[in-house]
């Protein structure tokens, strides 16, 4: 069996076509196939129109978060709740091609854990692309890994690999992040990536920056080793900047009027001082979340055949 995972928000217009689509693709594959859409509290009409699916064809199965949680944590949902041999998780506004589901299957066979899906050219607006970019350099710096932009969320992975991914219960998470840091066996192949049709992203840039923001934090304390680092570095200018001063005055025979140098260093240091706060508190924060041992979602209902 393959099962294909969905989260689902503001695409209620694209559900009955992503069916149809994966449905006849999934027709040229000789196994058996469950589509798990995960309505992630989506604004419109999304859950009816599982439910209509569901009673259309049972291989179709929802299940209704009872508030919105986010993307990666509706895609954990739908993975906690798989069956298949192998497991396909994608977007649904089909800007992830349903038919390219078939070229990821087909290259897995080759012996790959993982295969995911490379958009070589991306169809979303310049400024969603550049954030992505900008994202994955500093992701990459901070947590001395190579990762590839082009890759997102639409793969094909084992059994066995989405199974070592549900022991990874972090609030904070990024679904193909964690794939590539299980360190399985994995590819790419390049696939089709078609325009939005319908509704738009939610990912607006404040919410890039937090969910850059919580991914790099939970994946790396190079921010700690880094701010460290910089208060060390301030701390000799200062030192070397104070003796320069001694120089001037004993040496020199120049009086220093003092109150500018005091007032910037006072301010400078007070805002360094600030700002390391600032680091070691969002890590705390990040703790604190995590002691809490929340669950990732709660599902507020489930149509039928759903374990």
């Amino acid at each position: 069996m393959i099962s294909v995972v969905v989260p689902i928000y503001g695409c209620e217009k694209c559900l009955n076509e992503l069916y149809e689509r994966v449905n006849k693709t999934m027709s040229s594959i000789p196994m058996n196939y469950e589509l798990i859409l995960v309505n992630d509290a989506s604004p419109d009409d999304a859950w009816p129109t599982i439910q209509q699916l569901h009673q259309k064809d049972p291989r179709v199965k929802g299940i209704n978060l009872s508030r919105n949680f986010g993307q990666h944590h509706a895609i954990t949902a739908g993975l906690d709740h798989t069956h298949g041999d192998w497991v396909v998780v994608m977007d649904c506004d089909l800007q992830d091609q349903p038919e390219d589901i078939k070229k990821l299957y087909e290259k897995a066979l080759e012996g790959y854990d993982v295969v995911f899906g490379s958009r070589v050219e991306r169809q979303d607006y310049a400024l969603k692309r550049l954030t992505s970019k900008l994202f994955y350099k500093v992701y990459d710096y901070l947590t001395e890994r190579s990762s590839d932009h082009t890759i997102a969320n639409f793969s094909i992975s084992r059994k066995k690999v989405i199974e070592s991914f549900r022991q990874m219960r972090e609030q904070n998470r990024l679904f193909p992040l964690f794939i590539q840091w299980m360190g399985y066996k994995s590819t790419r192949i390049p696939v089709n990536h078609s325009q939005r049709e319908h509704g738009k992203s939610s990912y607006n840039l404040k919410k890039l920056i937090s969910l850059a923001t919580d991914v790099i934090i939970s994946q790396s304390n190079k921010p700690l080793r880094l701010s460290i680092q910089f208060g060390f570095t301030i701390s000799l200018v200062s030192f070397l900047y104070g003796v320069y001063l001694i120089f001037k005055r004993l040496m020199l025979e120049h009086h220093v009027p003092g109150w500018t140098s005091v007032m910037v260093s006072i301010y400078f240091i007070g805002g360094l001082v600030f700002f390391n706060f600032g680091v070691l508190g969002l890590y705390i924060g990040k703790v604190f979340n995590e002691t809490k041992g929340r669950p990732l979602y709660i599902i507020s209902e489930t149509t039928k055949d759903v374990e």
